[in-house]
């Protein structure tokens, strides 16, 4: 996993969290046998981006207006938070929404190559319920899980799941935010449940995915889609309303 950081690096792993595991004695701090350390990832879909298409390179959108007031809203929903890092995918529409997060939270954030989405390379960007609305083949490509990407399935799996773990072991007993795409919270979460790869659920824009992890390996979710932040905003959520 490789990653750029700004002016100063995330929250090391330096002040552990240490939690008994349920039926376990305490054997003291040094008896690791009798402890779990436990890690929060938060998983954030990014905001709302502009519809791109070109001819040549990457579409790499930034996020719309409506995406920018999304990202506010967020922000402001995870103030109260307590959060000890921030990453993010290197695609501009996940930097645009760690940056306000990262402002009121006074953190750094730190790039990661690995959280990209499958679609990086592509030269266009329609926001799927765009194609939904209008009806368009595209759509029922995705519905029927076409795959366009010169990167293989297991390919990105692996990226995906390898990256998000090394962030889970840097960070023992912290919590840890990460935006990314909606591929990248689907492959993990798939990772997480057992289930075969692939895009089994919507992510809304900017929904927040909660899991916990364990020094012995456990994966539990604790949440998936959770949008409460933009509840009567009249802004756009995706394909289905919060």
């Amino acid at each position: 996993m490789s990653t750029t950081t700004g002016s100063s690096t995330p929250a090391g792993p330096d002040s552990t969290q240490w939690i008994p595991a349920h039926g376990d004695s305490v054997h003291g701090r040094g008896a690791t046998s009798g402890y779990l350390i436990t890690v929060e990832l938060v998983l954030v879909r990014h905001a709302l981006p502009e519809r791109r298409e070109v001819l040549d390179g990457p579409a790499d959108p930034e996020l719309s207006e409506d995406g920018h007031t999304q990202a506010r809203h967020l922000a402001e929903y995870l103030a109260d938070e307590h959060l000890d890092a921030l990453y993010s995918s290197p695609m501009k529409r996940a930097l645009q929404t760690i940056e306000p997060i990262g402002q009121v939270k006074g953190l750094p954030y730190a790039v990661v190559d690995g959280v990209a989405e499958w679609d990086r390379d592509s030269n266009e960007y329609i926001p799927i319920e765009q194609l939904k609305a209008a009806n368009d083949p595209r759509w029922r490509e995705i519905v029927e899980g076409a795959w366009t990407s010169p990167e293989r399935p297991e390919e990105f799996k692996e990226r995906v799941v390898s990256s998000l773990e090394t962030i889970i072991a840097t960070h023992r007993g912290h919590t840890v935010l990460v935006s990314c795409h909606g591929g990248v919270i689907n492959e993990y979460l798939a990772h997480v449940l057992g289930l075969p790869s692939g895009q089994f659920f919507y992510p809304n824009y900017t929904s927040i995915h909660r899991i916990a992890a364990s020094s012995r390996g456990h994966r539990s979710i604790l949440s998936i889609n959770e949008t409460s932040h933009l509840r009567g905003t009249g802004l756009p959520v995706g394909i289905f309303r919060s």
